[in-house]
């Protein structure tokens, strides 16, 4: 019988996009919690994986042995039922990003799709499950998420004239009849301005990369010398910084018709599968469903598959704002903050406690598997008559159906829960 509650020591990541030596958060957590894992001042740290991912799996402190294999052999750990659904693995893989760099415009397959581009291609989709994501800011955080409203996408390209050239006037000229004709409201309208969207971002992601090059070099040339100092965070200068880690990437082009979107600490984004999304810059948590499937088409030097993403998308358009997730207090908890996407894999807990205002705060136990991170501050995880050191950066396990009591040591404390728990019913 495997212990209920046990530490875990997870896997940094060095991608090139990540922030260097100490200035990045998996950095920073790491070195303060595990001896175990050295920090080289001049790598990149990137991601913090907390799961049974094979590609980095977490291990058991003081045993070494690998949380796959404990929640297979004890499946009460994760609950009979989370068990037989999900073949005896842990549903989801926990993570801190911190990034430096934009990553890849991307999308996650649904799980119909994961399981034909596994069949098909399972050199570069590596499983057959699908991966919906949730991001949530440590730090001040910026992405791309989803497609703007439609008029915001006209408006962009009517002051970005350089786009049209990359897709070409006669498509451009179809997209700008079909949003000019109809109402939002209209389920014809909406589906006629979806294709004609389709057909425009397929035209821009498919061009000829020349083409593309001279008119993105272009457009950096007029930015420049229009708006030689942007403010931080306006299109103008998202494209420059974009443009300047990408240089004529087609990918700088999407920045015109994604929504920009800046997150303060404790916002979130939800990314649904068949979504086209980046993170740009900061600090985050992130979940999954566990699985390592990313479909990519631009701001990479990674392969490639322009034609699966383009056909993949939902063409789906709306606002930053309604990008953002902000939470919502779990049982009328005042310290604790419930994220809870529409999936069954995963939800968040944050609960952030503090020796001058709510010292603890207890918890019933959770019908399935979870595992969580101090980000900040020193505190404890108790549990009958044991305690945990938990300091800034420290990882557990906990097993389903263990109450617990997370309670602050020093300063203000917060603790990020991922967790499953099949019966939705917990407000």
């Amino acid at each position: 019988m495997s212990d209920k509650i046990f530490q875990l020591l997870p896997k940094a990541q060095n991608y090139a996009w990540g922030k260097i030596g100490s200035k990045s958060k998996v950095a920073e957590l790491v070195s303060n919690a595990y001896s175990e894992i050295s920090i080289d001042k001049k790598k990149n740290y990137a991601e913090l994986w907390m799961g049974t991912h094979p590609n980095a799996p977490s291990l058991k402190m003081g045993t070494g042995e690998n949380l796959k294999d404990i929640v297979v052999a004890n499946p009460d750990l994760l609950t009979p039922g989370i068990a037989r659904k999900y073949n005896g693995d842990l549903p989801f893989l926990f993570k801190v990003l911190s990034i430096q760099k934009a990553l890849s415009i991307q999308a996650h397959p649904d799980k119909k799709l994961a399981e034909q581009l596994y069949q098909k291609y399972p050199d570069i989709y590596k499983d057959s499950n699908h991966k919906p994501e949730m991001a949530i800011a440590l730090t001040p955080f910026e992405g791309l998420c989803g497609f703007r409203p439609l008029q915001e996408i006209k408006n962009n390209i009517e002051d970005y004239p350089e786009i049209i050239d990359a897709i070409g006037k006669d498509i451009v000229d179809e997209f700008m009849a079909v949003i000019s004709n109809g109402t939002s409201t209209n389920y014809k309208y909406l589906e006629r301005s979806r294709k004609a969207l389709k057909k425009l971002y397929k035209s821009l992601m498919e061009q000829d990369q020349e083409i593309v090059k001279k008119q993105v070099s272009s457009l950096v040339r007029r930015i420049s010398r229009e708006d030689p100092f942007p403010a931080k965070g306006s299109l103008n200068e998202v494209i420059k910084r974009i443009e300047a880690q990408y240089p004529s990437d087609v990918g700088v082009f999407s920045i015109i018709l994604l929504n920009y979107v800046f997150l303060k600490p404790g916002e979130g984004l939800y990314l649904a599968a068949d979504e086209p999304h980046a993170y740009i810059s900061g600090d985050c948590i992130e979940c999954m469903a566990t699985s390592d499937n990313v479909v990519r088409a631009g701001l990479t030097p990674k392969f490639k598959d322009v034609n699966t993403l383009v056909n993949m998308l939902t063409y789906t358009t709306k606002s930053a704002e309604n990008q953002i997730i902000t939470g919502e207090p779990y049982l009328r908890s005042s310290t604790t903050v419930l994220y809870n996407p529409p999936i069954e894999e995963f939800s968040i807990l944050r609960t952030t406690l503090s020796p001058t205002h709510k010292r603890s705060e207890s918890f019933r136990g959770i019908r399935g598997p979870s595992i969580v991170i101090v980000t900040e501050g020193d505190g404890r995880i108790i549990f009958k008559d044991k305690i945990y050191d938990a300091c800034k950066g420290s990882i557990f396990f906990i097993g389903a159906n263990i109450p617990i009591t997370l309670e602050a040591v020093n300063g203000k404390t917060t603790f990020y829960r991922a967790f499953t728990e099949l019966l939705r019913s917990r407000l």
